[in-house]
C-alpha cells in the first residue's frame, strides 16, 4: 500500500467518525440518494435528463411527504387508541399473563404516552428546522456532485505533477467511490426489497379492508429500508390493527407476515447476493451503534458502512502472515 494509499485511508476513517460525532448522518445520507437518483434518472445519456427528472422528483417526494406527515400526524393516535384496547382486552378475556395486573391504567397510561410523544412534535422545531437544512443542503451537494465532480483545480501554476495533494485526492476518489457503489448495492436492493413487501402488504391490507390502510402501507415502505428492525416496527403495527377488526384477523396478519418474511430471505439472497451478507449479530450490533451515534439515518448507514470496510479489506492483501514463519535454513555438509 502506497502512502497516499495510507492517509486516504486515515482521512475516510475521521470522516466517517467525524459524520456520527457531529450527527451529519441525514446530510450524508440525503447527498448519496439524491446522487444515487440522478444516476437512475439519467439513464446513462443525458445529465440534463437526470437534473430535470431529478428536481421533479424532489418537489413531488416533498409534496408527498408533507402530506402523509399531516395525514399521519392525526391518524396515529387514532390507531393507537383503538390497537391498545384491542390488544389489551383480549390478553385480559384469555387470562394471558402480562407484565402488568392493571389493565385499565396500562390502556389509559400507554394512549396517553403515545398521544403526548405525538403531541410532542412541536417543541423539537429547532431540530425538525436542523434536519431540513440538512436535507436541502444535501440535495444541492448531490446535485453539484453530479453535474461536476472534479476536485482538483486543473493548470494550477503552484502544483507539480504526482504531487502529494494529487496523489491523495486520486485515493481519496477511489475510497469515496467505493463508499458510493457500496450504498448503491445495499440501499439499491432494500428498496427493491421494501417495494415488493409493500406491494404484497398493500393487497393484503386492502383485500382484507384494514383501516387506515394508506399510512400503514407508507409506514411499511418507510420501515423497510431498516434491516432487520423495521419489518419488526411495521409488522407491530399490522398485527395490532388487525386485533381491531378480530383477533382470528390479527392471526392470518401473523401467519401472512411470517410467509413475507421468508420470502424476504430469499429475496436477499437473489437479490442482495452472498457479497453483501453479514452476520445477524454483526448487522444488529452495527444498526445499535448506528442508531446511537446517529438516529434513524444511521440504522440506514450501518448496513452500507459494513459493507464498505469488508469491500476495502477485502482488496488489501497482507504482506507477511504472522502465523507463517521462515524455514530454519540447514547448513550444508561439508
Amino acid at each position: 500500500m502506497t502512502k497516499a494509499a495510507r492517509i486516504s485511508y486515515v482521512i475516510m476513517a475521521v470522516l466517517l467518525v467525524l459524520i456520527g460525532w457531529l450527527h451529519l448522518a441525514t446530510l450524508l445520507l440525503t447527498a448519496l440518494f439524491g446522487f444515487f437518483a440522478l444516476h437512475l434518472f439519467s439513464f446513462g445519456r443525458s445529465k440534463t435528463l437526470g437534473v430535470i427528472l431529478y428536481l421533479s422528483a424532489v418537489v413531488a417526494i416533498s409534496y408527498g411527504l408533507f402530506f402523509f406527515s399531516s395525514r399521519a400526524y392525526k391518524t396515529l393516535p387514532k390507531i393507537a387508541s383503538e390497537t391498545i384496547p384491542a390488544v389489551v382486552n383480549y390478553a385480559e378475556k384469555q387470562n394471558i399473563e402480562l407484565p402488568f395486573t392493571d389493565y385499565a391504567s396500562f390502556k389509559t397510561l400507554a394512549i396517553k404516552e403515545v398521544n403526548e410523544s405525538i403531541a410532542n412534535v412541536g417543541r423539537y422545531a429547532r431540530e425538525a428546522t436542523l434536519q431540513i437544512a440538512m436535507l436541502i443542503i444535501g440535495l444541492v451537494v448531490a446535485l453539484s456532485l453530479f453535474v461536476n465532480a472534479k476536485w482538483e483545480v486543473e493548470g494550477d501554476p503552484d502544483a507539480v505533477k504526482d504531487s502529494m495533494y494529487s496523489t491523495v485526492v486520486r485515493e481519496l476518489v477511489t475510497r469515496f467511490v467505493s463508499f458510493y457503489a457500496s450504498f448503491a448495492r445495499v440501499i439499491g436492493a432494500q428498496i427493491i426489497i421494501s417495494l415488493i413487501n409493500t406491494a404484497l402488504t398493500a393487497v393484503f391490507l386492502v383485500w382484507n379492508g384494514f383501516p387506515y390502510a394508506t399510512v400503514i402501507i407508507v409506514l411499511t415502505f418507510l420501515c423497510g429500508l431498516l434491516p432487520i428492525i423495521g419489518n419488526l416496527m411495521s409488522n407491530t403495527l399490522i398485527i395490532g390493527v388487525g386485533f381491531t377488526i378480530s383477533p382470528r384477523m390479527a392471526l392470518i396478519a401473523l401467519i401472512f407476515l411470517v410467509a413475507i418474511h421468508k420470502l424476504e430471505y430469499f429475496l436477499n439472497s437473489k437479490i442482495i447476493g452472498d457479497r453483501i451478507k453479514n452476520p445477524m449479530w454483526l448487522t444488529l450490533i452495527g444498526l445499535i451503534l448506528g442508531e446511537k451515534l446517529m438516529g434513524i439515518p444511521g440504522m440506514i448507514l450501518a448496513p452500507v458502512v459494513l459493507h464498505y470496510i469488508k469491500v476495502e479489506a477485502s482488496r488489501n492483501k497482507m504482506t507477511e502472515s504472522p502465523l507463517e514463519t521462515p524455514a530454519p535454513r540447514v547448513a550444508a555438509d561439508a
